[in-house]
């Protein structure tokens, strides 16, 4: 894929604005449309998905999708099925997706410490929800943190669900001792589902209505901050590895660029806790050696 292709006018603003241009470009030309039998492997082999995109309302969300290994799986060199439908239930994204919706996605394995995104399109398909690719890449193993599945809890099924406007004591709790969460966020292009770890901690709760987090150094593709930039929606997803427990958050993000670097702010908008939505369970952390010391966001920029 051409590397200007690959990148929004928001991408492509906060590449210039630090000077990683031409370093975008390199990275970009790995970014194509095409589902390679080796990413087609790697989601066959997945247990769980996280899926981002825009609700009826309009605003954007995270969501995890799990089944058995396959329950993903490329149909074609440009086309991945989602077996079971997609979001159900109380899921903020339940019905969400008629044919042609902008999503992205993210398989990430803790196991192996690998991770393949899919960004595209919604495609009506006999097998459930059905994803045309118009973006496949991989990503580094940086802040990822590896964990043992330890296995499924038998008959396992979603438990209370709590919505709020803001972050409840325990949720803030649950988001200051986090070591990963996912991010989704929009754009005039569609929409892109990422990741982001480090120690616990490194998720800043200032507020029942705002967190933040430093933006650690990547690949300088900026997808996610070029659409903070470009658009704002933004949503979380928060997970208990030990007991499926997940956190749902969408609002908008904003970037503050400073010059020890770069910190996001999510101003919250709606909550959703759900007990026991997954039926994973994982051990405990291995945490990445590429996560930087907490002391280092002292110096984080306001």
């Amino acid at each position: 894929m051409d590397p200007v292709r690959a990148y929004h006018p928001g991408s492509l603003a906060v590449q210039e604005r630090l000077g990683v241009r031409t370093l975008a470009d390199h990275v970009g030309r790995s970014i194509g449309p095409a589902i390679k039998p080796v990413a087609a492997a790697f989601l066959e082999q997945q247990p769980m998905l996280v899926l981002g995109a825009a609700a009826r309302d309009g605003q954007v969300w995270s969501t995890l999708l799990t089944g058995d290994p396959g329950f993903v799986r490329a149909t074609a060199p440009d086309r991945i099925a989602i077996g079971g439908g997609g979001p159900a239930g109380t899921d903020p994204l339940a019905g969400a997706f008629d044919a042609g919706a902008p999503v992205g996605t993210i398989a990430l394995d803790p196991r192996t410490r690998r991770r393949m995104r899919l960004n595209g399109t919604t495609a009506d398909g006999p097998d459930g929800l059905s994803v045309h690719a118009e973006q496949v890449f991989a990503n580094c193993p940086k802040y990822l943190q590896k964990r043992t599945l330890h296995g499924v809890e038998p008959g396992a099924r979603p438990g209370a669900v709590r919505r709020g406007t803001a972050l409840t004591p325990g949720q803030e709790r649950f988001v200051r001792a986090a070591d990963t969460f996912f991010v989704a966020t929009a754009a005039p292009d569609g929409v892109d589902a990422s990741h982001r770890g480090g120690n616990p901690g490194f998720v800043r709760v200032h507020a029942p209505d705002e967190l933040s987090w430093f933006d650690y150094p990547g690949n300088s593709m900026f997808l996610t901050l070029g659409n903070v930039e470009a658009d704002g929606r933004a949503g979380l997803l928060f997970l208990d590895w030990s007991t499926g427990d997940t956190l749902q958050l969408s609002g908008t993000a904003r970037t503050a660029f400073g010059p020890e670097g770069r910190t996001t702010y999510l101003r919250i908008q709606q909550t959703v806790e759900t007990e026991g939505a997954s039926p994973l369970r994982w051990s405990a952390p291995d945490y990445s050696p590429a996560n930087p010391p907490l002391d280092e966001g002292a110096r984080w920029p306001e």
